[in-house]
């Protein structure tokens, strides 16, 4: 392939992704406001976040939480996420036990409590075992929140926020996931750190106001 074809096909590529995320500013802008609101309040009452994908959405999941449990970019206190795509022994046992549909739905029966999230993440929004771990989730009482992207598939109907990405390209599908799953980081983590400071003022005032108070 000649030298000024490949250029081409990179411009087109990055021109296309360019594109799609500016589309992501109507379509989607309202739904990651009110998932990352999700996520900050379950934080704040001692929930977790659960997160699956299969794939590269698997590599999605432990991307990003692991930036809840260390940090995104602010130093804080870390914050409870795992990812139900890293214990091989849970997976293959369970899997081959009761099926790879019951890999996730499975985990999430045995760690997931009222008020937690799950975060589905699933390009086409069909994945068996993505809707299983969703159905679980919503059985168990969780806040299910669903990444996919064309029509959304199940998914879009079964999960309580669901963020479609208006695209059938599956690489551009994961590239704006992983545009929205870090913005979700960087407005989590900052409504975090505000509650904290906050916290921390009222807590000086109040000892303050102690200090001052005349003995009793």
């Amino acid at each position: 392939m000649h030298t000024s074809v490949i250029r081409e096909q990179v411009i087109h590529s990055l021109r296309e992704g360019a594109e799609l995320r500016l589309r992501l500013i109507e379509c989607c802008t309202d739904q990651a406001v009110r998932a990352a609101q999700a996520i900050h309040r379950c934080f704040r009452q001692g929930g977790k976040v659960m997160l699956f994908g299969n794939g590269g959405s698997a590599a999605d999941a432990q991307h990003i939480a692991a930036e809840f449990v260390g940090r995104f970019m602010r130093e804080r206190a870390p914050l409870p996420a795992l990812a139900l795509t890293t214990d091989t022994s849970a997976l293959t046992a369970v899997g081959n036990d009761y099926g790879f549909e019951q890999v996730f739905a499975r985990q999430i029966r045995a760690l997931g409590r009222r008020g937690d999230v799950a975060i589905a993440i699933s390009t086409s929004g069909r994945s068996p075992n993505i809707i299983a771990g969703v159905q679980a989730a919503r059985d168990q009482g969780l806040i299910t929140i669903g990444l996919t992207g064309g029509d959304g598939g199940a998914l879009r109907g079964l999960v309580e926020i669901p963020i479609g990405i208006p695209s059938t390209n599956t690489a551009r599908i994961q590239e704006c996931h992983l545009a929205l799953e870090h913005i979700l980081c960087e407005i989590v983590e900052g409504l975090w750190l505000v509650e904290q400071e906050t916290v921390s003022r009222e807590d000086a005032t109040s000892s303050q106001v102690r200090e001052l108070a005349p003995p009793q």
